[in-house]
């Protein structure tokens, strides 16, 4: 079933598909009426409470001027060739797996899906920041674009050229030239965002120009599998289709996020948007605008997440830090003494609390800065120096998108040495070394191995034989062990998965 929403202007009514999908938006909109009310005088005494304004007219007046609608010509199958932003990434089979989608605008002026098969026009939104006539939106906007125009508050259209983008934050910095100063927007403090804050956001759904909504912050540091990066802000405002690249305002006029993302079962907003936070946005545009593309620091590790399951293992107190799956050779981690199994506690004296924080922390590092690591490494604490260096091509990897599965047990787990015909057969070199698991029944019941892994160590324990599995695996259990921690190898891929103990 179709659901028919109301065309653009100028245009025939579009229909679009009724499917899951969360999508990269092309604007922003945000509403919903949040209620007030009146906190306990002790409350009162400590917060910062600011009243609800009468009208957000004022606001409104005042920063519509800068907002702009971007729209971008698309060669034929152009889109669906581009690189682009990164859709979030889920493992198969997640409900999640086919909720996220590219915003922007899908159908040509008939009503027909337009640039990803016959070439047409994308439509999104943006913001002047500077007088000159920089102009800030999603990289996913304006990406594979022949022709790039910005059409003003005022009716004016203006072509663009491209100053640089950044598929790793979908950020864009966009040039046009006005024979006049243009009103511009300044961000603000994004870490100063609480949740339940109230937002404004001012952008072109559907191709309607400028609309205006209004929300609340709903939550902080939402990961949504975008990249490597994430780090939105959520909020509850309908943002839909053209909203991405617009901006979300506090209620000082000042730009605390750059709408990206919704979460949505019809392509309409639910009231579930993401902004990419401006603290980010500050840094890449600066660097775009400097250099015309964004330098970020590279450690050269393959780290995977801390489970609870994995910090029992490992003697943790509890789940946190980036355990490191493999070390890059000649890479700066590699310089400073890392090896694989450490856990990364805390980067530049700031905790590590999970994978997202070194990520980002290690981006933000500048080329060449001595940065000190507190590390756990077999149940005893050290700190590491390592010099960082740009990154090259690819960010700092997670060793596995999902956390390592849980409750394993020995039991059911069939093994065999790794011989000359296993290694042909699993497309290993002779550097990989271990044991193979050649089945796991289900009487095994839900374990973190499967056919074809490689047990290359049990804990800190190198092993080449069942049999030493088996021995080591029931020494830890003596020892009073609750787990396990096993580095295997998968299909040329090392990591760590825990293997809980008391069944075997």
């Amino acid at each position: 079933m179709n659901t028919v929403l109301p065309p653009e202007r100028g245009a025939p009514k579009r229909r679009l598909r009724n499917a899951v999908a969360a999508v990269l938006l092309g604007t922003t909109v945000l509403a919903g009426t949040a209620a007030v009310t009146v906190p306990p005088p002790a409350l009162a005494a400590t917060a910062e409470a600011r009243a609800l304004p009468d009208s957000f007219a004022p606001l409104v007046e005042r920063v519509s001027p800068a907002v702009v609608t971007i729209s971008s010509t698309h060669a034929p199958a152009a889109r669906a060739e581009r690189n682009g932003p990164r859709l979030p990434q889920f493992p198969p089979g997640s409900p999640f797996e086919e909720f996220f989608r590219r915003f922007g605008n899908p159908f040509d002026g008939q009503g027909q899906p337009g640039p990803d098969a016959r070439g047409g026009v994308s439509v999104g939104s943006g913001f002047v920041i500077d007088a000159a006539g920089y102009v800030v939106t999603n990289n996913h906007v304006i990406d594979g674009g022949k022709e790039i125009t910005v059409t003003l508050s005022d009716g004016t259209k203006l072509p663009a050229s491209v100053v640089g983008r950044d598929d790793k934050t979908d950020l864009a910095l966009l040039k046009v030239k006005s024979d006049k100063p243009m009103p511009y927007l300044e961000f603000g403090d994004s870490d100063k965002a609480r949740v339940g804050d109230w937002v404004v956001a001012v952008g072109n759904p559907f191709g309607l120009g400028g609309t205006v909504t209004t929300g609340v912050v709903s939550a902080r540091g939402r990961s949504i599998g975008a990249g490597p990066y994430d780090d939105f802000i959520q909020t509850d405002a309908p943002i839909n289709r053209g909203n991405s690249g617009g901006p979300m305002f506090n209620l000082d006029g000042e730009v605390i996020g750059i709408n990206t993302a919704i979460y949505s079962p019809n392509g309409g907003s639910v009231g579930i948007g993401f902004a990419a936070p401006s603290n980010i946005a500050k840094r890449v545009v600066a660097e775009l605008k400097e250099r015309g593309h964004v330098d970020r620091g590279w450690l050269g590790v393959r780290i995977q997440p801390v489970s609870p399951e994995i910090a029992e293992g490992l003697g943790l107190d509890k789940a946190r830090g980036a355990l490191v799956a493999d070390v890059t050779k000649g890479s700066p981690a590699a310089k400073a003494g890392l090896r694989q199994g450490d856990v990364i506690l805390s980067y530049g004296g700031k905790p590590i609390d999970d994978l997202r924080a070194l990520t980002r922390a290690v981006a933000d590092t500048p080329t060449g800065t001595d940065t000190t690591l507190e590390v756990m490494r077999q149940g005893k604490s050290t700190t590491i120096t390592a010099r960082i260096e740009k990154q090259k091509d690819e960010p700092q990897q997670v060793a596995s998108a999902e956390e390592p599965a849980e409750h394993p047990s020995i039991k059911g787990v069939a093994l065999a040495p790794l011989n000359a015909d296993m290694r042909e057969q699993l497309g290993l070199d002779e550097g990989v070394k271990g044991v193979v698991v050649t089945g796991v029944s289900p009487k095994a019941g839900p374990v973190p191995l499967q056919a074809g892994d490689v047990i290359e160590k049990v804990g800190e324990h190198a092993v080449k034989s069942p049999a030493e599995v088996a021995r080591t695996i029931a020494e830890a259990e003596k020892a009073g062990r609750k787990a396990v921690l096993l580095l295997i190898n998968r299909r040329g891929d090392e990591s760590f998965v825990a293997l809980k103990l008391g069944q075997a």
